[in-house]
């Protein structure tokens, strides 16, 4: 690690996969700088999935006792036919470890700046880095900067993804999402996936007395991209009208709702150029049925700050970074997007596939972790 002790690491964008970075280049001993467009490093009100694969390297990163104290404990998953409110199957996540845990997205970031402040991490705010050299320099309060390595960790609308990959048109996927959260007194500490025809809603508890709600409709009616466009929530409840009173009393308490289009985007083909990479969205925008977005921007921060500490020059570090992660990244994506399929089948294919997964929960409850163990089980900090 001593040949890194003096080296300057810029990261573009305060998000969880940027601030992950930033702690992970800290932890062995280089110098860094955040720089984030927002006035606050915070986050939208919004829950996330901290499946073990994620956490195995946010532990390693030494904040492993705060986020123990943050989090819900997730029991189990549990695939509910929405139109009858009744409960298919539970699969159990109680032996999973580390656990798999609900957290709020701020609580997350709140932990990792926190951690970054007493690594020594600078982080800048109100830093607005419209364009990057392939050198890794740019320009910021009127002087130039000169990082040995810029990582673009700025989100779905990375400018320095530009950088390295010619601009690729997104696809609209036919689906939108909403996200929106409601108060309850209490709830199992599972995720249940309510399944309807051409919709599905995903709700799972968060800490303080919260619900988190993503609820997603196959529509030709395009929406926007992006988390923060407000939508009435008397369209969120007409999309699950037709559905069993469970799921319509728990949207009956939404009082606000976002609503986004979902697009999919390739997974870059360049993760680097010179001195510059990319990670998270910047690098592989997910859709959200696999809850691995902030997961696999957290494995990409371990694995690019472990690889340019590790390999002998940041050139090297860059090509075993991309190496190790672009193959696992297209498999989880490629998941993702089957699974928006599977969760909305109606008529005989649905009967089909509600019947299967009743059996595997009665006949064998241990396959679904089975079949997830390649995603689970990965360990970057190996």
């Amino acid at each position: 690690m001593a040949h890194n002790q003096s080296r300057d690491i810029a990261i573009i964008g305060g998000g969880i996969g940027g601030l992950t970075a930033a702690l992970a280049f800290a932890r062995r001993g280089a110098n860094v700088t955040v720089y984030e467009q927002a006035p606050a490093l915070t986050e939208v009100g919004a829950g996330l999935q901290i499946t073990p694969n994620g956490a195995r390297a946010l532990n390693a990163l030494g904040i492993d006792r705060a986020l123990a104290a943050t989090g819900v404990q997730a029991h189990a998953v549990v695939p509910m036919d929405a139109m009858t409110g009744r409960e298919i199957a539970r699969f159990d996540l109680t032996d999973q470890t580390p656990a798999y845990v609900f957290y709020h997205r701020a609580a997350l970031i709140d932990i990792l700046a926190r951690g970054c402040e007493a690594a020594g991490v600078a982080v800048k705010l109100d830093a607005k880095i419209t364009q990057v050299n392939a050198d890794g320099s740019f320009a910021f309060d009127g002087t130039t900067i000169r990082p040995a390595l810029t990582v673009g960790a700025d989100g779905l609308h990375s400018v320095v993804r530009g950088l390295i990959n010619t601009p690729t048109e997104p696809f609209f996927t036919g689906q939108v999402a909403w996200r929106a959260m409601i108060k309850i007194d209490a709830a199992d500490p599972v995720a249940r996936i309510w399944m309807a025809p051409k919709r599905h809603m995903v709700t799972y508890p968060l800490p303080g007395g919260r619900l988190n709600i993503v609820a997603v409709q196959e529509r030709s009616q395009w929406a926007q991209e992006g988390w923060h466009h407000a939508d009435d929530p008397g369209n969120l409840r007409m999309a699950f009208a037709d559905c069993g009173w469970e799921a319509k009393s728990i949207l009956s308490k939404v009082e606000e709702a976002r609503l986004w289009g979902l697009f999919r985007h390739p997974v870059a083909a360049k993760w680097h150029t010179g001195a510059v990479a990319i990670l998270g969205d910047a690098a592989h925008p997910t859709l959200p049925f696999l809850a691995q977005g902030a997961n696999l921007a957290i494995e990409d921060a371990y694995t690019l700050a472990r690889c340019c500490d590790e390999d002998a020059t940041i050139e090297a570090g860059l090509r075993s970074y991309q190496a190790k992660r672009r193959a696992r990244v297209v498999r989880a994506i490629d998941a993702a997007n089957k699974n928006a399929r599977n969760y909305h089948f109606g008529g005989v294919q649905r009967m089909v596939a509600h019947a299967g997964l009743r059996t595997l929960g009665k006949l064998a409850p241990a396959a679904f972790l089975n079949r997830m163990s390649w995603l689970y089980d990965h360990d970057v900090t190996a």
